[in-house]
């Protein structure tokens, strides 16, 4: 591809005045120059990538997978990778009185200058902010109104795996892992500019032109998903038909992207520093990728499988060179269970050797409800004083076993004796109301549970502890959301009044009587109850398992003010029933119906590797209450993943899949 004329933000670089920094909050959220930045020539560069987070700066910036990308497209000579973010309500504002366009942080050139706006899908209640983020860059927000040489609009991340709420506004969806099919598409996109002759900067000159580049991005690049090749039929009863390519060559079923050896795809070991304190504030390691536990109503736990661990070298060389080169005081080891990579202990102890006196601290993520993680968090504290978290999920042996959550009560009460026995006096407690099977029983064990806890808080006086501080123990609720590609996605989310009612019950246990409405958090008898916000888990309960036609109803809430529906203070439930009213759709019939075994779901000509025969399975053992092992430790009980995908389990001692 030939240069192209790019943008000239002027010898400032910045492209909003002084003035409207001056009128609103945080104005370092849209300022460059943070260190560690790339920036590059638009005019020597062949493929220009915007990578946007639809939320405020301080939340993109702790994501990880934006991180990856960032560094991994800008590794390449021919290709310029910048970050967007979602101006905060007081900025989008100013910046639509202003005619300001939504412009990338590194060069301030607009977006509709970049070839490729690659959007990260993290959480459904984001989506109002997809479309934010289209309007201030000038794009139109259905993909058919776009002009041939727009960027390419392509979404990512784990709502991905269920697009279809927001599949008229994306041009194409790249399920799974990035790291290595970005770089695949931007050589399918620089090859098509070869053979079709270059536009104006390369890109298409003609809707036809588009359709063609589209259709090469879709059949070279396995993982990519154009939703205009494929059509939607529908039943009388509301229910998908089907869904079908409708251009040959096109796949039936889309297969994610699966990074076989992640020690191929190393950590970045220069991150941006950000100028403002972010959401997770810290170096961050990712030393494990996928789960197997299978814990059946975690989505994450399905689409990210088969597990893959880093080799302990290389994660102890990325934290030493990351806080070499940022100053950084804690460091982070991330996965969805950092306590099963095989190496931690020797990690922790080898970490804390090495920077715990210079003041480093340490976290792990996701601890497991037992004695090993205690005392790995043990030796954490040894450097800087923390709280301790432990998820059981559900109060009662039967529910947990229904969610394969493989916790028992005793392992709780022993976690928990040992945390105090090591000094801790500050834990919390997660649990979920509303899981299928659920019982008020099932509710009542939630109390006593935690009853349980305080008792061996209050007789630790035989034990280790020396400081009588009361237990500040915090319980923090949230309502189920079924999920696509999980054995609980055929079953329904309670009604919004029946959560209300479930999450009361709860509360007025905790509280001893107390119990009442208002507030979000109060403190019982020692107790801080935490919950979410019931009608959040409503909106994201129907966008998780949605269809195309609530592209219509998203578009309608976000016309009527939808904005940072994940926030408190900014979610208006209002909006989206007027959406929904407004365009005949029943949100009960995508939150709250049981669907039959047979139904055909909307996601389900995209896949995760893990078969819907295998989830149908799981989903009768959770009705039985059976319980499935972890396919590491024992036998391969037939998700899939791995002949799906091709990739198969790692680990970092030397083992693999059995």
């Amino acid at each position: 591809m030939t240069p192209r004329d790019v943008f000239d933000p002027g010898p400032s670089g910045l492209p909003v005045p002084d003035e409207v920094l001056a009128r609103v909050a945080r104005p370092a959220r849209y300022l460059d120059g943070e260190p560690g930045a790339v920036h590059k020539d638009h005019a020597a560069v062949a493929v220009r990538f915007a990578l946007a987070y639809p939320d405020v700066y301080e939340v993109g910036m702790s994501n990880l997978g934006l991180r990856l990308l960032y560094h991994y497209l800008n590794r390449r000579e021919d290709t310029v990778a910048e970050r967007v973010f979602s101006p905060w309500t007081d900025m989008e504002a100013e910046m639509r009185r202003s005619g300001l366009r939504l412009f990338a942080l590194e060069s301030g050139a607009p977006v509709a200058a970049f070839d490729f706006l690659g959007i990260s899908l993290q959480y459904e209640l984001t989506y109002t902010n997809v479309l934010g983020l289209l309007d201030l860059s000038g794009l139109a927000l259905r993909a058919a109104d776009r002009r041939p040489g727009d960027p390419l609009v392509i979404g990512g991340g784990p709502c991905a795996f269920n697009p279809e709420p927001l599949a008229p506004f994306f041009d194409l969806f790249l399920l799974g892992e990035a790291e290595e099919a970005l770089g695949e598409l931007v050589d399918a996109y620089l090859a098509w500019g070869r053979a079709a002759g270059p536009g104006p900067g390369g890109r298409p000159r003609s809707a036809a032109e588009r359709f063609d580049l589209l259709a090469a991005l879709a059949t070279r690049v396995p993982g990519v998903y154009v939703p205009e090749f494929y059509d939607v039929t529908y039943r009388e009863d509301g229910t998908v038909r089907a869904v079908k390519p409708r251009r040959p060559g096109i796949p039936d079923r889309v297969v994610k992207r699966v990074v076989a050896d992640l020690d191929a795809c190393p950590l970045p070991p220069d991150p941006v520093m950000p100028f403002v304190e972010t959401v997770h504030d810290r170096a961050v390691v990712e030393v494990m990728r996928g789960c197997t536990r299978g814990c059946r109503f975690c989505q994450a736990g399905m689409i990210y499988r088969p597990v893959r661990e880093r080799g302990r070298e290389e994660v102890l060389e990325t934290a030493r060179r990351i806080l070499a080169g940022t100053g950084y005081e804690e460091v982070s080891l991330t996965s969805l269970s950092t306590c099963d990579w095989g190496p931690v202990a020797d990690a922790v102890r080898e970490l804390i050797t090495e920077h715990g006196r210079k003041g480093v601290g340490l976290s792990l993520s996701s601890l497991r409800t037992d004695t090993f993680a205690v005392d790995l968090a043990s030796k954490i504290q040894e450097v800087r004083k923390t709280g301790l978290t432990f998820a059981p999920e559900a109060g009662t042996p039967r529910l947990r076993a229904v969610i394969n959550k493989g916790v028992t009560g005793q392992d709780l009460v022993e976690a928990a004796g040992a945390a105090f026995g090591a000094g801790w006096d500050r834990l919390k407690l997660y649990y979920m109301v509303g899981l299928p099977t659920e019982t008020d029983e099932d509710l009542e064990g939630i109390v006593g549970q935690v009853a349980e806890v305080q008792e061996v808080y209050e007789s630790r006086g035989e034990g280790k502890m020396v400081a009588r501080r009361p237990l500040a123990l915090t319980v923090s609720l949230a309502t189920f959301v079924p999920k696509a590609h999980t054995p609980f996605q055929w079953e329904p989310q309670v009604t919004l009044a029946e959560a209300e009612r479930r999450l009361h019950l709860v509360r007025r246990g905790l509280s001893r009587g107390g119990g009442g409405s208002g507030g979000r958090r109060r403190r019982r008898g020692g107790i801080k109850v935490d919950w979410h916000n019931p009608a959040m888990s409503r909106i994201e309960a129907v966008l998780a398992r949605g269809d195309r036609r609530l592209a219509d109803a998203v578009e309608e809430a976000w016309r009527r003010g939808a904005r940072f529906d994940g926030w408190t203070e900014l979610f208006r439930p209002d909006l989206w029933d007027a959406a929904f009213q407004a365009r005949g759709l029943d949100p009960a019939f995508y939150a709250n119906r049981l669907r039959p075994e047979d139904e055909v779901f909307p996601w389900d000509h995209l896949s995760p590797g893990v078969e819907k025969a295998f989830l149908s399975r799981e989903r009768e053992r959770a009705l039985a209450a059976e319980p499935t092992p972890d396919c590491r430790w024992a036998g391969c009980p037939g998700c899939g993943v791995c002949e799906a995908t091709g990739a198969v389990t790692r680990l970092a001692t030397g083992g693999g899949c059995r």
